[in-house]
């Protein structure tokens, strides 16, 4: 067992906790840091996942981080693409010398009398920090989400699951059934019928809102020909983010018309008669659940051309040979992936506590969608559910390093939002998929008023979290 102390220690080395720990770098020179992973690999979710055709759901002009751009031309970027990416950005700012392997966090606990954390890992290793961060997104690496599917073990062929791909699963030529209609089917049902598979078939329960993107856009490339590389990508960054904001107030304002406008695309990509009401109609309005992107209309090509086709319809039971539908209708494939979605975990799986008390997580509210009510010198990292990932990550990180020099100017040792019980509750994510209500009871809330509610909008959080006044009345500073 080994003991080491620090002033800020980050939990995970994925896309947002070497994106803060570069911020770090470049705000904060003279801090020592570390980065714990639970995993022998940097990465995060882009070196987990190896599914064919694992990509980015959302455009890389956004999904980069803002301080150092993405200068390829495509929209939507493969996962070894993006991993190297994230990896190079550790080597530039020297973070990979910063990341422990294998160090997954079990508890940590606040100390108020010498103002520091002590966080335990699984390995038996101790970290003592003044600040604790909180990087490790939002979902179980261990385990995907598997429904209980009825007779499932009487099925003779194989059933995979995309979070834990086998590397040795060959599909040349086999017939393979996708369960799931959400980013990662959408995903797998085309690459896989490219790259070899006899037929694939996208078994889904309920439809998702499916809308094809350019795979290079031209606007962006056009900056990029004519443009030094920093302020193309600046306005790339902010075009993207615009039209993902502007889709996404339209949608809730006029929820008719954004449907009509989807189902209109994807009537011009699909044979003519083609049933886009049974397969493309889902029964909630656009966004209440994340919408699916797909580049250059390839969901909708392999469909065009016969090589996958999709079936709405509940299964009723695995068989020996495949899986009986509801319908009566019965499929009969050599494979099975079951693209089902993720299993929420809360900061990694970490307990918390204060002066050895534990922490309820449910129930505490968040500030800010960044720091939590009662819990000092703590910050944690979850991106907008209606746009990328990377945008709120990097207001997070510029928020911390703000707070931090605060601190420093101010001679504070610690810094906690004060619970106000007059503010009302809210569920922390508006947004309604499987994974966020399965695990809502384990979630903390949000508050009903700012700043303890924050809109997804990009743009109005540029103002509040990047330029916002720390000291506010909220924020207690000791």
């Amino acid at each position: 067992m080994s003991t080491t102390d620090l002033d800020v220690l980050i939990i995970g080395a994925g896309l947002s906790g070497i994106g803060g720990a570069a911020r770090l770098v470049q705000e904060h020179p003279h801090k020592s840091y570390a980065l714990l992973e639970a995993r022998e690999e940097s990465g995060g979710t882009w070196s987990l996942f190896k599914y064919p055709g694992v990509r980015s759901d959302s455009d890389m002009f956004t999904l980069g981080y803002r301080f150092r751009p993405w200068t390829d031309t495509r929209t939507l970027a493969d996962a070894p693409s993006i991993l190297a990416y994230i990896r190079d950005t550790a080597r530039e700012y020297g973070v990979d010398r910063h990341i422990h392997y294998g160090q997954e966090v079990v508890s940590a606990d606040w100390d108020s009398a010498t103002a520091r954390w002590t966080v335990t890992t699984k390995a038996g290793d101790v970290w003592t920090a003044s600040f604790l961060w909180a990087c490790s997104g939002y979902y179980d690496i261990d385990e995907g989400y598997l429904p209980e599917f009825p007779g499932i073990d009487e099925f003779a062929g194989r059933v995979v699951h995309p979070q834990h791909w086998p590397d040795d699963l060959d599909y040349e030529g086999a017939s393979v059934v996708v369960i799931g209609s959400g980013a990662t089917a959408v995903t797998l049902v085309p690459a896989m019928a490219e790259s070899g598979a006899g037929h694939v078939t996208m078994l889904q329960r309920s439809p998702s809102y499916v809308l094809s993107v350019p795979r290079v856009d031209p606007i962006s490339a056009f900056f990029q020909r004519r443009l030094p590389r920093r302020l193309a990508y600046m306005l790339s960054r902010w075009q993207h983010a615009g039209i993902a904001l502007g889709f996404y107030q339209f949608a809730r304002r006029f929820p008719g018309a954004a449907r009509r406008a989807i189902r209109k695309g994807i009537v011009a990509a699909l044979p003519e008669n083609y049933p886009v009401n049974e397969h493309f109609n889902p029964s909630y309005n656009v966004w209440d659940q994340r919408v699916c992107f797909v580049p250059d209309n390839d969901l909708f090509d392999a469909i065009k051309e016969g090589s996958a086709d999709i079936v709405t319809d509940t299964i009723e039971t695995f068989t020996e040979k495949g899986i009986r539908l509801a319908s009566g209708e019965e499929l009969t494939p050599d494979i099975v992936v079951t693209a089902t979605g993720l299993n929420v975990r809360v900061f990694g799986g970490a307990t918390l506590s204060i002066d050895g008390e534990p922490v309820d997580v449910s129930d505490t509210m968040t500030y800010r969608a960044l720091m939590i009510a009662g819990i000092p010198n703590f910050a944690f990292t979850v991106g907008y559910t209606n746009a990328s990932w990377t945008l709120k990550a990097d207001l997070v990180a510029d928020y911390v390093c703000r707070l931090l020099g605060h601190m420093d100017g101010t001679g504070s040792r610690t810094v906690v939002p004060a619970p106000d019980p007059t503010v009302g509750k809210a569920p922390f994510m508006d947004f309604t998929p499987g994974y966020v209500l399965r695990a809502l009871d384990t979630l903390p809330y949000q508050g009903d008023r700012e700043p303890w509610r924050l809109k997804q909008n990009w743009f109005k959080d540029v103002r509040t979290i990047r330029r916002a006044r720390l000291e506010d009345g909220i924020l207690q500073f000791e």
